[in-house]
């Protein structure tokens, strides 16, 4: 990717509501349409219980890596396309930035009705709140370990 994408960042609180939708932040909105993106690309996590979104661009750089390999004769390829590009949804959102999510995300990230949307720079996540706040402080954790281990080191 290149560096003028503008990366996705901060924590947005939302709702799932009873017909299953989400509005998804109106800056992210722009992000997403500067990367000519129609609504926004979802799927579930391979690492948490949450839904990894994301624009044009990230899917351009996978359809690269899956390009640079054999389609027919590439069992990588068809791993990664089978991962990636097979569970992914093209999710359409209205003027106001609502979309629907498929049953089966919503219940693959355990959502309810109060979400958090996380930027993780080229992408971003939906989490369950509740679900989010121990990850959170887990990897603020982690975070603060290595540095002082880093300070410890002598290192910066």
């Amino acid at each position: 990717m290149t560096g003028l994408v503008q990366p996705f960042i901060s924590t947005v609180p939302g709702s799932l509501d009873a017909k299953g939708r989400v509005c998804v932040p109106a800056g992210w909105r722009h992000i997403l349409a500067a990367q000519n993106t129609a609504g926004l690309y979802v799927c579930p996590s391979f690492i948490d219980p949450a839904l990894d979104s994301f624009g044009q661009s990230l899917l351009d750089v996978i359809n690269a890596r899956l390009g640079a390999q054999d389609p027919f004769f590439s069992a990588s390829h068809d791993d990664e396309a089978t991962a990636l590009i097979a569970r992914t949804h093209n999710l359409p959102v209205d003027e106001n930035g609502r979309g629907r999510l498929p049953d089966t995300l919503i219940a693959h990230a355990g959502l309810k009705d109060k979400i958090v949307f996380v930027g993780k720079a080229q992408k971003f996540q939906v989490w369950d709140q509740d679900a989010y706040a121990p990850v959170e402080a887990e990897a603020l954790a982690r975070v603060k370990a290595k540095m002082e281990r880093a300070r410890a080191e002598g290192g910066a």
